[in-house]
């Protein structure tokens, strides 16, 4: 057991997405799911039932790595049930998957995993068309890590409904100490220098390991160069000329390398929002990583004290609370779309939440007294889109306040979970 796994099995915390593959896995044939390395794939695979009992086949294992490539039936030879791990290792396998499934649909289970995001790889997601669902995990939410019970906060927000008002109790967290760290579960255990070592070494095994798996990278220096850049301008509109110039990469080059870094998890590009096509909005999308440590060691923050006077601090907290919103955006049916608001005249929506024709509006602020004077850019999209459910203003402090008739002020630790919501509530009542 290498240093990345130490522990993790010892302490495996239940993770939200089991209960949604369990009954996703009732309901179609092929499940996939995909989430950066080290986000805890395998580990839930193989603690949840009932996914502990099917047939577990990795092809990090290089036996089952070339059964795959040249007899891939027989890898779940006398059983229907099987968990593959690592796929994107073996895109051929896929259509064996694909005739198994058709044989016998009604019977046949498989659940897909791997480290790069299988939806963007075209040839597994067109061989897989009608059959499966996509599924991403993500880093640890902090309820999560806290045991909580996933929060419905936004299915209670796009009904219209606001939390009570009062203030919050919750368990004594730093802030900037956990945008520092991260939320990937090795590091749970781990303190101080020993987080900075396991962030060196997980970019190395990145550069050195997944990167070469999924396609040529003619300069491993220039890459990296490319993702600091990109942790620099975390939270920011993304301008690809000026990554090109500032590392002094082609911008073909720069492209290949966003789709490659998007591909295995480790950014999101989040697109523009305009349901009205005639509006003048900023069209190009903001660059966000999924782990808010990944992207404070790679912007040099290598203590939690620099980065909470850094002037990256604000990109990173978003940052923190994309994290959040995407975990709970998946639990929605259909899935809840993510998109920032922007015009061209400078005012900004951080996130703007699209579920079928409702809208939900998140402002991230790095302040523990929200203000209505903070609530601006909220109220000019409430204008634009009166059909907006909620204005959520997300801030550091403890306290649930309404500002405007339809913009509440949320501790961003709500979306930790119930604990905290019904915390809430006694406090008020009390």
């Amino acid at each position: 057991m290498n240093d990345y796994h130490s522990g993790l099995e010892l302490n495996y915390k239940t993770r939200w997405m089991a209960s949604l593959l369990r009954e996703s896995v009732t309901q179609h044939p092929v499940v996939v799911l995909t989430g950066a390395r080290q986000v805890g794939k395998s580990t839930l695979l193989r603690h949840e039932a009932p996914f502990s009992d099917w047939r577990y086949i990795s092809l990090d294992d290089f036996d089952a790595l070339y059964q795959s490539k040249h007899d891939p039936s027989s890898l779940w030879s006398g059983t229907d049930q099987v968990v593959l791990d690592e796929v994107q290792k073996s895109p051929r396998l896929l259509e064996a998957v694909k005739i198994a499934v058709d044989r016998n649909r009604d019977k046949t289970r498989f659940v897909l995993s791997g480290s790069a995001n299988l939806l963007l790889m075209r040839h597994i997601s067109e061989t897989l068309a009608g059959r499966a669902v996509y599924y991403t995990l993500f880093p640890m939410a902090i309820g999560e890590l806290e045991g909580q019970a996933r929060c419905n906060l936004l299915k209670t927000l796009l009904a219209g409904r606001m939390p009570e008002e009062g203030e919050v109790s919750f368990k004594e967290y730093d802030l900037f100490s956990l945008m520092w760290k991260g939320f990937m579960p090795p590091l749970m255990g781990l303190e101080g220098d020993a987080v900075l070592r396991w962030w060196e070494g997980y970019v190395a095994t990145y550069l050195e390991r997944d990167l070469r798996q999924l396609s040529q990278i003619e300069s491993l220096p220039d890459f990296h160069r490319m993702m600091v850049v990109l942790a620099l301008r975390c939270g920011q509109i993304l301008n690809q000329t000026e990554v090109a110039r500032d590392t002094g990469i082609t911008q073909p080059t720069v492209h290949r390398y966003l789709n490659l870094l998007e591909t295995t998890c480790m950014v999101e590009r989040l697109p523009a929002f305009a349901r009205n096509r005639t509006k003048r909005l900023i069209k190009s999308p903001k660059i966000l990583w999924v782990d808010p440590g990944l992207a404070a060691f790679l912007s040099g923050h290598y203590d939690s004290v620099g980065l909470k006077s850094s002037r990256e601090a604000g990109g990173i907290f978003e940052s923190l609370i994309f994290l959040h919103l995407r975990v709970l955006a998946q639990f929605l049916a259909p899935q809840g779309r993510l998109y920032y608001w922007r015009t061209v005249s400078g005012q900004e929506v951080d996130f703007v939440l699209e579920w079928g024709r409702q809208l939900l509006a998140f402002e991230a602020k790095l302040t523990n007294s929200p203000r209505f004077s903070d609530t601006g850019n909220l109220r000019l999209f409430l204008e634009e889109y009166p059909e907006t459910s909620a204005g959520i203003l997300i801030h550091t402090g403890a306290e649930i306040r309404r500002l405007h008739e339809k913009i509440i002020a949320l501790p961003w630790r709500l979306l930790a979970g119930e604990a905290g919501e019904r915390r809430s509530r006694r406090a008020e009542k009390g």
